[in-house]
């Protein structure tokens, strides 16, 4: 028998066993786990684009919300101008409404004024007026003038002639 034959076959015998065991071990354990991690990365990509089209809904809503805020932020601003113009123009015409009336008490005050004032410088006129006539009766007018004068005036007063 020929001992180099015996270990060369013993070789390939426990080559192939080895290559059947390793086939068979990566078979039992390896291509399992192989294949639960893919079909894990495989879930993790199908629950990736779920996220992704829900992040895409999200999105679309959230412009949506986005745009719509923004067109009644636009609304109120347009609102909020007229209201503002609408104020504006109130509050002018209350102030001319306002200043015309002051403008009317001031010119009927002013007249007033001017009337008192002529009434006063009428008395202040007649009081002069009446202090010289006075000042010119006692120069001019006599005892026995003045003496006829109060009679007859107590005589038209007695008679009611008052003339």
């Amino acid at each position: 028998m020929n001992y180099e034959v015996i270990a060369q076959w013993s070789e390939i015998i426990g080559g192939i066993a080895f290559v059947i065991v390793a086939v068979w071990l990566f078979r039992k354990y390896a291509l399992p786990a192989v294949r639960s991690a893919a079909i894990a990365r495989n879930a993790d990509l199908v629950n990736a684009e779920k996220r992704r089209d829900d992040l895409r809904a999200e999105v679309a809503t959230a412009t949506a919300a986005r745009d719509a805020a923004l067109a009644e932020a636009e609304s109120i601003a347009r609102r909020a101008q007229g209201d503002a113009q609408r104020e504006y123009d109130t509050i002018v015409d209350d102030a001319r409404r306002e200043g015309t009336r002051l403008v009317q008490n001031a010119e009927g005050e002013l007249e007033r004024s001017r009337n008192a004032a002529r009434d006063q410088l009428r008395i202040e006129f007649i009081e002069k007026a009446l202090l010289r006539a006075r000042e010119l009766a006692a120069a001019q007018v006599t005892d026995s003038l003045n003496a006829r004068l109060v009679n007859k005036t107590v005589d038209d007063l007695s008679a009611g002639t008052g003339s």
